[in-house]
């Protein structure tokens, strides 16, 4: 069995560390981004994050996880921020749009701002797929996401 060195950070390593995350979190689809959040929170609270190095912050939809995430890598010190959001496709070609854009923005905050910004934004074809992936059959994509993000933090840190 391949272990992936994502999923077998240690505890005590990530403890000392005394990391800091910003998560932004999409009101859009609701019932997806809450499941999302949960699985990230859950699993940063696991990995022994203090609740207190936990910050989080509600907008609108996807498209504004964008400019949160740049006004939170610039006036704060966080190690990581994670964006969340759920995307489904509609009837019209607006979901291809937002995608795009939500994807370059969160990648130009990578390139701009030394903070890394993990993208937790779920693009499905319908509501059966997203419930899959924050929960579901296919696992919680927000549990991936946190772990990424203290993987990523721990690599910024060792860097600088």
């Amino acid at each position: 069995m391949k272990t992936d060195p994502v999923y077998s950070l240690d505890k005590k390593k990530i403890r000392n560390a005394n990391l800091k995350f910003a998560i932004i979190v999409s009101l859009w689809n609701e019932e997806i981004t809450n499941r999302l959040y949960q699985g990230a929170y859950n699993t940063l609270i696991q990995s022994e994050i203090f609740r207190e190095n936990i910050q989080t912050w509600k907008v609108p939809g996807s498209y504004e996880l964008i400019y949160s995430a740049k006004k939170i890598a610039h006036y704060y010190n966080f190690d990581s921020i994670i964006t969340i959001g759920s995307i489904i496709e509609g009837e019209t070609s607006h979901y291809k749009y937002i995608s795009q854009s939500i994807s370059q923005g969160i990648k130009d905050i990578n390139i701009k701002y030394d903070v890394p910004v993990i993208f937790c934004v779920l693009t499905d074809k319908n509501k059966q797929q997203s419930i899959d992936r924050s929960g579901g059959k296919k696992g919680n994509k927000g549990v991936e996401c946190a772990k990424t993000a203290i993987y990523m933090s721990l690599f910024r840190r060792s860097i600088k």
